[in-house]
């Protein structure tokens, strides 16, 4: 056998291959640099496709393209034998080459022709651009689609919102409207069993309005546009002021349980909308135990990872404090906890509530920065928990006057009130002149900078709406300010947009009574910011 293979190694029978070129430098050069370069493509492109399948492992046949690479490589060799042959005759060598070659490319032939159909199925890039634009047009048609949904979901909310509003609005209207009319037939009949029938429908009247008055608070604590006064709180400390009101408002066969953490963290909230939203978790605590049971008030410092802020849409990872109300009452399902923090919605009976607590507890916890969470099970109770962003303030001291009827009387200052309805006017200057303040009025603020030309040094406080045509409150003051620094300002409002609340918090030193006006909440503001300035009066002619 090997002396038929011996003719594949033996170089002494053959002439090299330079001979038939007559060993002619311009023919072997021409050889050599042709089969050189063809050689070296030939093994950079093996190369190329082995690094091309390894950094695209999803590019599918990827094994047709390592046997192409073995075709080209081989064919490299071959070319790399036609140089050395020129010199050495080792055409045994170079055949067997050739033949391993041939195998190759048979081998990839026969593999390549069977995936020819497949192959015709990949999309060319003309087809993929047309995929493409399709994709983005069903994308698109998606979005519309999307945004008609939100459009129509959000036209629902605003009408179930519009119809609560209404509904309770109407009721509270009813109230005030129908006591006030029984007080002026009282008025009309007069003997001596109208002063009480008055008093009675005066008082019901009252209190209707200041249901109202809370209603538009809550409305607007849900939309995050209730004015938001900030200060450091530590939770603890309020929650254990405001023991004993919730005995009270639970009742005796409710059992309260107070749980403190020591070390608790501040936080930054309004602390007046802080103790309302735990009053309305409460009511709401008290109302799913009919019967009795168990409320636990927990404070603790919470951490919200960044994978726990990456599934909760509205969750902003950092450290919070956590106030949690948790009952044993009925518990609510799926349906109920989905809809739990909407608006007017409510599982109590017609006229047991307005369904605006759990709404009014988000609203508030969005606008302090942190955000509120249900947990709740069907005979096993509700668990509401509300974050509130950790802060790095200290508490101060909070020094509370004594509130006696001697205190908020006025001591003759002189007060200038600009407010654009009548009515509302017209109810401020004569509570004004009642706690014996010296009063100019004025509609607007074109009205209210005439006056001060002629008065501005006297007047030593500006009581003014916020919105109002033309410029609104926040405006008029700077300008009053500028000519009167030491003056004092006190805004009013309803609703007071951007005026003088930005990124949902009252701005610095701004002081602000929010309407509806009482006259005790009118006294106790106006004295806390005279404190003890002295009066100077107006010639009486020129005062309301």
């Amino acid at each position: 056998m090997w002396e038929h293979l011996k003719v594949f190694f033996d170089t002494t029978m053959f002439s090299p291959h330079g001979i038939c070129l007559l060993w002619e430098p311009e023919l072997l050069v021409v050889h050599i640099v042709s089969d050189a370069v063809i050689a070296l493509s030939y093994f950079s492109i093996p190369f190329a496709l082995a690094y091309f399948v390894f950094k695209r492992r999803d590019v599918e046949f990827g094994w047709v393209f390592w046997a192409f690479a073995i075709f080209i490589m081989a064919c490299g060799v071959t070319h790399l034998f036609s140089i050395y042959t020129l010199w050495v005759p080792a055409y045994g060598l170079e055949g067997l080459v050739k033949a391993v070659t041939a195998v190759a490319s048979l081998v990839t032939a026969a593999l390549l022709w069977p995936l020819i159909p497949k192959l015709l199925t990949i999309p060319s890039p003309g087809q993929l651009r047309l995929a493409h634009s399709m994709l983005e047009v069903e994308a698109r048609q998606r979005r519309d689609a999307e945004a008609m949904l939100g459009h129509a979901q959000k036209m629902e909310a605003i009408g179930q919102l519009t119809g609560g509003v209404a509904h309770d609005f109407n009721n509270l209207l009813t109230v005030i409207a129908g006591n006030l009319e029984m007080a002026q037939r009282a008025l009309a009949k007069w003997n001596e069993s109208s002063r009480e029938r008055i008093g009675r429908a005066v008082e019901h009247a009252y209190n209707g309005a200041q249901r109202a008055a809370t209603l538009t608070n809550r409305l607007l604590a849900f939309a995050r546009k209730q004015p938001f006064d900030p200060k450091v709180v530590n939770a603890d400390q309020l929650i254990n002021g405001m023991q004993d009101f919730f005995r009270r408002t639970i009742g005796e066969t409710i059992e309260l349980k107070i749980v403190g953490v020591q070390g608790l963290w501040n936080t930054e909230t309004d602390p007046g909308q802080l103790e309302a939203a735990l009053l309305n978790l409460v009511v709401n605590a008290r109302d799913a135990m009919p019967n009795g049971g168990k409320l636990t008030i927990e404070t603790s410092n919470a951490f919200i990872d960044e994978q726990y802020a990456k599934q909760n849409a509205d969750v902003v990872a950092g450290r919070y404090v956590s106030i949690s109300v948790t009952d044993n009452g009925a518990g609510m399902d799926k349906a109920t906890l989905d809809r739990a923090f909407e608006p007017f919605f409510s599982t109590k009976e017609t006229g047991q509530g307005t369904g605006l607590g759990l709404s009014q507890v988000y609203g508030f916890a969005k606008q302090s920065g942190g955000f509120a969470k249900i947990d709740s099970r069907v005979g096993e109770g509700t668990s509401v928990k509300i974050y509130l962003p950790q802060t790095s303030l200290a508490l101060t001291a909070q020094i509370v006057a004594p509130d006696t009827d001697g205190a908020s009387m006025g001591a003759g200052e002189t007060i200038l009130v600009v407010e654009d309805d009548e009515q509302v006017r017209r109810y401020i200057v004569e509570t004004l002149v009642e706690l014996n303040y010296q009063v100019i009025e004025a509609r607007d603020a074109i009205e209210a900078n005439e006056v001060f030309k002629r008065f501005g040094q006297t007047i030593d406080l500006l009581l003014t709406d916020v919105v109002m045509p033309g410029k609104n409150g926040r405006i008029l003051s700077e300008e009053l300010v500028r000519r009167n620094p030491v003056l004092k300002v006190l805004f009013m409002t309803g609703y007071s947009r951007d005026a003088i609340v930005h990124h949902g918090r009252l701005d610095e030193g701004v002081s602000l009574l929010q309407k509806p006006v009482t006259q005790r909440d009118l006294a106790k503001r106006i004295r806390a910011l005279l404190g003890g300035s002295v009066a100077r009066n107006l010639p009486q002619q020129d005062i309301a």
